[in-house]
């Protein structure tokens, strides 16, 4: 007898069957097997448009090329501007203007070692580094140094030329300074690091790797475009920076004329405005009332004129204060500053600029006055040995003809420099304005060791109008400005002279006194002051000024404490909704 085998049901059938049954047990009909595809109720929001990105555009006066902080031909409000927004300094303002820890950067720096060696130790954060992922390290403290130690032309150099050695810890996160002497003005140091790797091994990476821009960012931002035709810059979010994001997503530098500029304004393509302002753009900035927000932010710079003692046609004291009795200051400070805020910042010392604490005037009563005289121009002449002929100052057969340098394509310099030229010519003075390259003048021509005259390096400058940059540190701008040049033991090479070619062996040790700690700056500046002023070898005009105009829908935008400036407090800029840029 065969019994069968029953094959088991498909599930499919099995499935049928029970809803067979169910639909026996009940009178609805049994449900679909494939779900309804009609429109249901859902929980997800409809697609919404993306957020427009906010944008701050500001207006500036020109973008030309050169970005070196440290530099002093690069020095102008954009580089300012750029490098607070990239270039991460050690110490920064407080908001009682002296130097605080960059937390940001640090974790720390402090004095360490016993009393014979003066050694800072710095502390660098883990997650500090480049926007192009390499990390901020001790090569970026030593890259800095050695720019600063070994060039001319540089921004207040003394400080670092009084570093030894600057050693690398724990794979470049903590660094050793180490000083050949007690350095009190330390914090004044390793402001807007610069990315060694990327500028070391570069072709001419010091003097034209930064003509547009900065390579990498350690900020919270990072350029995106650089467009020195257009004259436009965009600066997008650092999406690498370590700290805070930024609260807008782009910032755009556009450079106008004074009058587009103002236009922008007024019409909002541009919220905020950066202006090296006349009397007249101070006049039609008022006009825009409630619309924008003005406030004048002093620069960290003095324009001065500089006598040159090491000239041979004013190595003579009578010769120069005979130049200073021919000159119409109060013409020249309004040349300079086109009546705009900056003529109310006339400058009356030789170390400090009127908006620095401790500020006062340290010139002579009466030595300097504001008006030509010229009795005194006359007398001081003829003591020199010059003789009044044919309508001009002669002297062993040669007429006083002097030679002016202002940086080329500095307005307010060469403005200036040919004021100068036309009231030296009104005393029957000559005189012949230059405008070389920035670099050319300020590396080369007046550093210049005068035992060098008739080489090919030679110095062809009597008088210059130029930027006298202040610091932090009062000391150390004294000593970089007015010291004598120091001697590198090792080989025995002489340190670039200073512009004016100053240096008085009985007044370093005051000086050096002052940078060591072992005097204070007021002490030494009794002493310093009126022995610059009675060497007639330079004339402080002005301290630069920049008026920052901000409109109602962008918030954040704060003054900056000390000589910071707005551009500090970028990271909390909020702007409008702003333009498409491509990416």
């Amino acid at each position: 007898m065969y019994r069968s085998r029953r094959r088991p049901l498909p599930v499919v059938a099995l499935l049928l069957v029970s809803l067979s049954v169910l639909a026996g047990c009940t009178n609805a009909p049994p449900p679909p097997l494939v779900e309804s595809t009609s429109s249901a109720p859902t929980s997800e929001p409809p697609p919404t448009e993306p957020a427009q990105p906010k944008v701050v555009v500001a207006g500036i006066d020109e973008l030309s090329g050169g970005f070196n902080p440290h530099a002093l031909a690069d020095q102008s409000p954009v580089t300012d501007a750029l490098s607070e927004l990239m270039l991460p300094s050690a110490f920064v303002p407080g908001p009682d203007g002296k130097q605080v820890l960059n937390d940001t950067l640090l974790k720390s720096a402090e004095v360490v070692g016993d009393a014979d060696e003066f050694t800072v130790r710095y502390r660098i954060r883990t997650g500090a580094g480049w926007s192009d992922g390499a990390p901020i390290a001790a090569e970026d403290f030593v890259y800095l140094w050695e720019q600063m130690r070994d060039r001319s032309g540089v921004v207040n150099p003394v400080g670092y030329r009084m570093i030894s050695d600057v050693e690398s810890r724990q794979g470049g996160k903590t660094v050793l300074v180490t000083f050949d002497q007690p350095y009190p003005g330390w914090k004044s140091l390793f402001d807007h690091l610069l990315p060694a790797h990327l500028l070391k091994d570069a072709p001419g990476g010091w003097t034209d790797t930064l003509d547009k821009g900065y390579p990498a960012s350690g900020g919270p931002f990072a350029i995106r475009r650089f467009d020195l035709d257009r004259g436009e810059v965009v600066l997008m979010r650092n999406e690498r920076f370590w700290g805070k994001p930024a609260k807008s997503d782009r910032i755009v530098l556009r450079a106008a004329d004074r009058s587009a500029n103002l236009n922008a304004l007024r019409s909002g393509k541009v919220q905020m405005g950066m202006f090296t302002a006349d009397g007249r753009t101070m006049d039609a900035l008022r006009d825009l009332d409630e619309q924008v927000s003005l406030t004048t932010l002093p620069r960290p710079v003095t324009s001065t004129l500089l006598l040159r003692r090491t000239s041979p046609q004013l190595s003579d004291v009578r010769v120069r204060r005979a130049v200073l009795a021919a000159l119409d200051r109060n013409a020249l400070v309004r040349k300079g500053t086109g009546g705009g805020p900056a003529q109310q910042l006339r400058a009356h010392s030789q170390v400090l600029a009127p908006s620095q604490p401790g500020y006062s005037p340290t010139e002579p009563a009466g030595e300097f006055p504001d008006s030509p005289r010229p009795q005194r121009v006359e007398r001081l002449l003829k003591e020199a040995g010059y003789q009044h002929t044919g309508g001009s100052w002669v002297r062993d057969g040669a007429p006083l003809n002097l030679v002016i340098a202002a940086q080329f394509e500095d307005e307010s310099y060469e403005d200036v420099a040919n004021a100068v030229a036309e009231q030296l010519a009104a005393q029957d003075i000559q005189a012949t304005v230059i405008t070389p390259e920035g670099d050319e003048l300020y590396r080369t021509m007046l550093p210049a060791d005068p035992e060098t005259r008739g080489s090919p390096d030679a110095a062809e400058v009597d008088l210059a109008v130029a930027p006298r940059p202040v610091g932090p540190d009062p000391a150390s701008t004294m000593a970089s400005q007015w010291g004598c040049p120091g001697v590198d033991p090792e080989t025995g090479r002489t340190a670039a002279f200073n512009m004016t070619g100053f240096c008085d062996r009985l007044l370093q040790p005051t000086i050096e006194a002052a940078t060591t700690g072992e005097t204070s700056f007021e002490k030494a500046s009794a002493r310093v002051e009126p022995a610059l002023w009675s060497s007639a070898v330079a004339l402080p005009l002005y301290q630069e000024a920049q008026v920052l105009a901000v409109r109602r829908e962008i918030s954040g935008v704060e003054d900056g404490p000390g000589f910071a400036g707005p551009f500090s407090s970028a990271g909390d800029w909020v702007g409008a909704p702003g333009e498409s840029y491509d990416w």
